[in-house]
This record gives structure tokens, sequence and C-alpha cells, in this order.
């Protein structure tokens, strides 16, 4: 097990019920309609699905008064994992509720109670196939366009992701597409590429989700790349907060940069190296992916022990979502000729999440498909926007599903394939 429950049992133990891990910050609230932050909490309607509750649920299987039961289970695993809670209740309180919600995973695990049967098949998958999909990994470099091929050996490394190689493969040319454009040269790992491990982690599988990390970071150490860039917001988070936190160091220890491919194309942006000149004529609204956001800020290795008040000593840095990657997508789609972009009321550290993540999506599908259902209204209602765009193909996969679901009009697009229109390419 990664997390030491008696760390952050302080935590758990006091928990003042304020509710603010539930809601959008008040100076922030515009509307009753689109105030509540909590996916799970707002889908189920009991403690038992937000981090207070899930911190009684804590104490409880830690202190011996409860066993993991299915239900418990389901209180457990029915959460995205989506940071909300934990960016407010350290910006307002102090506790670190994402700490205790993934030492519940761990815990479960530990205790063979799970993950879920269906995170069980992603993870079979992996092991087997290296790719949450159980393809042949031989197969992750059909998706390279011929007319922006990667190159031998290049400072810059394009971490492509399972869903961008073998499902949303536009993204992934999009991207190839972009870079070339910019005048970089960009290599791949290929079928050295594993999974970056979140499906893993993210269910409390750490044993697992190392392994995938070990392996990738030997093979980017070994292509000599300096930077790293990633298309998927998931695979971001996993490389730049997630790798160091499995193996005990900061993301300053990694020996390379990890980059967003929304932060290095504004990069390039600003350096003139790149401009927008073909018009993206259509109204859409922006979805901050959480792991672009929020939970993207970077990972500071911390050793100490808690004590009086919960003091940490030594002193322990605070990852209070502030710092997120909010700014580099809107400066991109602003800079694009007819692009109409708007705002959700819920957005930058207080965005909704789509729904799809810490494994809801392959679990819970209903409640993944509620919870992007929900952001897609808010689209609808609050810009009026013909189509939602985001920074993750996690994100634009559950829009997708909820749109065919349901009746609406909405078309959803990552941010890779808007640029590429705006450069005119298809």
């Amino acid at each position: 097990m990664l997390i030491d429950f008696e760390t952050y049992k302080w935590d758990a133990q006091n928990c003042i019920r304020c509710t603010n891990c539930k809601w959008v910050d008040f100076i922030w609230m515009q509307s009753l309609r689109f105030s509540k932050l909590c996916p799970s909490n707002a889908r189920y309607l009991f403690d038992a699905y937000a981090a207070n509750g899930r911190y009684d649920i804590a104490l409880a299987i830690f202190e011996g008064r409860i066993d993991i039961t299915p239900k418990i289970l389901e209180e457990i695993y029915a959460c995205q994992l989506c940071g909300a809670c934990d960016v407010k209740c350290l910006r307002n309180v102090g506790l670190e509720p994402s700490q205790v919600l993934e030492w519940l995973r761990q815990k479960a695990v530990e205790d063979g109670k799970g993950p879920m049967p269906e995170h069980k098949k992603v993870a079979d998958k992996i092991a087997k196939s290296k790719n949450r999909y159980g393809a042949t990994n031989k197969g992750r470099a059909k998706w390279v366009p011929k007319e922006a091929q990667p190159v031998e050996r290049a400072d810059v490394l394009y971490f492509v992701g399972c869903n961008s190689s073998f499902k949303q493969q536009k993204i992934a040319q999009a991207t190839a597409r972009l870079l070339q454009a910019t005048g970089t040269d960009y290599m791949t790992l290929g079928d050295d590429e594993w999974c970056c491990g979140n499906p893993l982690y993210s269910v409390g599988l750490v044993d697992q989700a190392r392994e995938m990390a070990e392996h990738n970071l030997e093979a980017i150490k070994n292509s000599g790349a300096k930077t790293v860039i990633a298309s998927c917001a998931e695979c971001y988070q996993t490389l730049k907060v997630i790798y160091p936190k499995l193996l005990g160091k900061s993301t300053s220890d990694l020996g390379f940069e990890v980059l967003h491919l929304t932060e290095f194309m504004d990069s390039q942006m600003q350096d003139r190296k790149i401009k927008f000149t073909k018009p993206v004529n259509i109204k859409v609204a922006y979805q901050d992916p959480c792991r672009l956001g929020r939970m993207s800020e970077p990972w500071t290795h911390w050793e100490g022990k808690r004590g009086k008040f919960g003091i940490f000593d030594p002193p322990k840095p605070r990852r209070k979502g502030t710092n997120g990657a909010y700014d580099p997508a809107r400066n991109l789609l602003h800079a694009i000729p007819g692009l109409q972009v708007e705002e959700m009321e819920r957005r930058k550290d207080q965005a909704w999440c789509c729904g799809a993540g810490g494994g809801v999506k392959d679990a819970f599908n209903d409640f993944a498909l509620w919870t992007a259902r929900e952001r897609i209204i808010e689209a609808q209602e609050t810009t009026g926007a013909e189509a939602i765009i985001s920074a993750c193909p996690y994100c634009k996969e559950n829009f997708e599903d909820a749109i065919k679901a349901g009746e609406d009009k909405m078309k959803t697009y990552d941010i890779a394939e808007i640029m590429l229109k705006a450069i005119g390419g298809k």
C-alpha cells in the first residue's frame, strides 16, 4: 500500500462537515442549477458518496468497526477522483480528502475486496497486452500519418496514450501534424510505450501501476528525450504527478519536462512558430479536464510525521489546484479566427468533471453518462454553445457517448482537432 492512513487519519477525524467539498466556491457560484461540484454526491444524494461520508467509512474500516461489503465497495468506487473535493477542502479547511479516497481503494485491494469486476478486466488486459483495450501492442503506431512521421531521435517525445493510439486516432494524428507545423521533430516509444497505468493506480492497483511507471520511465530515459508531450490529460497527470508519487520522488526529479499539448502549442504560438489563419466558425464551450487542471500541479515528495493539530513536520507542500494548466488551452482557442469561445459557470479549478475518470466509466457507465449529460446541459444553457471542446480523449469519448444516448445536437471535439482545422488541416 502506498498511502499510510495514520498520516491522514487526522483529516478524517477532523472533518467539520462544512460541505464545501460538495459545492462551487460561493464567490464563484452563479446559479443554484449549476452550484454543485461533486458528481458522486449530486447523483446519489447521500453523504456516503461525498468526501465527508467517505472519511467516516475510512475511519470505520481502519478501526475494524465495519467490513468492506459490496455496498461499501460501490460507495468507494462510484467516484471519479476528480479532485474537486480536494482543492475545496485544502483551501477552505486544510484537509486532503484525495489521500483518504485513494487509501480506501488501496485498502480494498489489499483486503482482496477490490477493485470492481470491471476494473479487474481492464487490469487483465493491461497485464497481457500492455494497453487497456487488449489489442496487440505492436499496433500502437498504426495511427501515424504518412506526412508527419516521427523521427528516430529527437528532444521531444510524444507519449500517445492507449485511447489515442487505438480508438480516437484522429487526436494523435492531429497532434503529429501540429508538431510538424511548428517545425518540431518528435519521436514516440512505438510499441515500447505501455499503458501509462492510470486505470490501475486510480482503482488501487498500486503494484501493477508501478510496473507500468518503471517501464515507461526507463524507455523515456533510454530515448534521451528532454520534453515529453501528452495530448491525453490522464497520461499527462500520470507522468507528471502519479509516477513521482509511486516512486517516492518529486516531479522535478524525473529528468525531463512533462507538457500537455496545450502548454507546448501555447508556447509555440507565443514564440510565433505557429499561427492560426483558417476560420473555424462555431460557438464553443471549453471543458477543463480534471487531470489537466486542478490535479496537474507538480508533485513534491514529502516524508515526515503528523503532529499536534495535524501539523506536518517538516511542512508539507500543498497542491490547491490554483496552478493547474487552465490558460494555455484558452489562449489557443481565443487565437483561432471565427471561433466564439464561451465560459460555462463552473470552470477552471471549479469545473464539473466530464464523468469518465477514476474507473467510473468502466464500472458505472450510467453514472459516467449522467455526469457528462449534466455538463452538456450546462454548456447549452449557460453559453448557448454548439460544441463542447476538451483536451482529453476520455472527456471527448464520454461526451460523445452521452450525446448519442440523448437527443442533443451538441458536438464535441478535442482541442487538437480544432487547432488542426485552424491551420487548414483535416
